[in-house]
Formats: C-alpha cells, sequence, structure tokens
C-alpha cells in the first residue's frame, strides 16, 4: 500500500511555479504574450521590445553626405553663361560647318593645355626654385630672364584655351561653367593675374617674394586638379 502511494504520488504533475515579476517590468505586450501561453519570461520581453525599438531609432537615422567642392560647383559663382552662349554662338556655329574629325574637337583642347601645363608650366616652375635655391649667378640670371617669359606664355595660352574649351562644349552641344573642371580653371586664371602683378611690387616689398613663390606653387597644384577634372569631364561624353 505504502508503495503505491509513493507510485501515485510521482505520477502527480507538478504544481506551476509562481515567480513575482516586479511590476515596472510587466507591459501590456508582455501580458498578452503569457496569455497566449507563449514561453517567454517577461525580462526577455521587455528585452526584446528594448532592441526593437533601437533598431527603429537607428532605422530613421538618415546620413546626409556633402561634396567639399559642392559649393563651389554652383553655376551661379560663373554667372553670364548665356551672354558667353549668345557671344560664341556664330563661331561656334561656323565650327559645326567644317566637318571636324570628332575626337580633334573633343580632346582638341585638352591636348593643347596639357602641353602649356607641363611643358611651360611645369619648367617655368621649376626656374622659379633655382632663383631662389641656386647659388650659381649665372644659372639664376638665365632662370631670372626666362621664369617670367614662360609663366607669361602659361597666362596667355591658359586663357586663349579657356576659349576653346568653351567652343569644344558648345560645338558638343554641352554646357558651358557648370562642371569642377570650369570652376577651377576660372580659379586658376584669378589667381595666375594676382601671380603677375606680384613682381611689380617686389621692390617696395621684398617680403612678397615668399608670397610669390608659395603662390606658384599653389596654383600648380591647383592646375594639376583642374586637368584631373579636365579629363574627368572628357570622359563624361
Amino acid at each position: 500500500m505504502q508503495m503505491l502511494t509513493t507510485s501515485s504520488v510521482h505520477l502527480r504533475p507538478a504544481p506551476p511555479k509562481i515567480t513575482k515579476t516586479p511590476f515596472s517590468l510587466v507591459t501590456p505586450k508582455s501580458l498578452s504574450t503569457h496569455a497566449l501561453g507563449k514561453n517567454i519570461s517577461v525580462r526577455e520581453t521587455v528585452q526584446l521590445e528594448t532592441q526593437k525599438e533601437e533598431k527603429r531609432k537607428h532605422g530613421d537615422l538618415v546620413l546626409h553626405s556633402i561634396a567639399p567642392y559642392s559649393f563651389v560647383l554652383a553655376s551661379k559663382l560663373l554667372p553670364g553663361a548665356d551672354v558667353v552662349e549668345s557671344i560664341f554662338g556664330p563661331f561656334v556655329d561656323l565650327v559645326k560647318t567644317w566637318s571636324l574629325p570628332e575626337w580633334l574637337v573633343h580632346w582638341g583642347h585638352p591636348g593643347n593645355m596639357a602641353v602649356v601645363l607641363f611643358a611651360m608650366g611645369g619648367y617655368g616652375t621649376y626656374l622659379g626654385f633655382r632663383i631662389r635655391l641656386s647659388k650659381d649667378p649665372e644659372e639664376k640670371a638665365k632662370a631670372k630672364d626666362l621664369h617670367p617669359k614662360l609663366l607669361a606664355g602659361m597666362f596667355f595660352f591658359f586663357a586663349l584655351g579657356a576659349t576653346g574649351g568653351i567652343t569644344a562644349l558648345l560645338t558638343s552641344d554641352k554646357p558651358i561653367f557648370e562642371s569642377p573642371h570650369a570652376v577651377s580653371g576660372a580659379i586658376g586664371l584669378g589667381l595666375l593675374t594676382i601671380q603677375s602683378i606680384l613682381p611689380a611690387l617686389f621692390k617696395d616689398y621684398p617680403g612678397l617674394r615668399v608670397a610669390h613663390g608659395l603662390l606658384g606653387s599653389s596654383i600648380m597644384t591647383i592646375f594639376l586638379i583642374h586637368a584631373a577634372f579636365g579629363l574627368q569631364l572628357g570622359l563624361s561624353f
């Protein structure tokens, strides 16, 4: 009899264990979960809700990135595109009647400007450094004579080349003054104008020689970037 009693005790289902839950952890969703009979504790439910809330917040974040030169590229910085197009219009129409090879119209301007930049600008910059660093009086004298001539030639051909670039774009029915190439070219020509004025002030302001050298190096850097933008523009159409 005693063995039967023991057996019956073991076969009897154990009563459910009641755990006390802090009121602060009980949420409507957790109560509904228990009501549906799901084996999820209140703590786990709260953690899941917290994770979902964090994911929702992160999902609402919007990251905005702005190109460093986007403000500079605004077409309003180079106004007068319509005026320039109307001035160049007759010449552009004339060029179109010449039936020039497409590759010449497309790459003629970049090719000429690359020669001017690296031949005249590059060698002229080298001579400028030789003026400051060379200890040979004869070499320094030759550099002083040739340096301004080369850089003046660079300024002239770049200004002339700008008209060629505008003509090439209009001949290809492309907009002008709306690319990094156009903006960087305008900046470079403006700085070259200032650079050409500085030597006239050396006598009264000797300290400007240092500024002249630093500005010249900066201008060459700008024109190298300008060339990269030009290549990018040429490959875009």
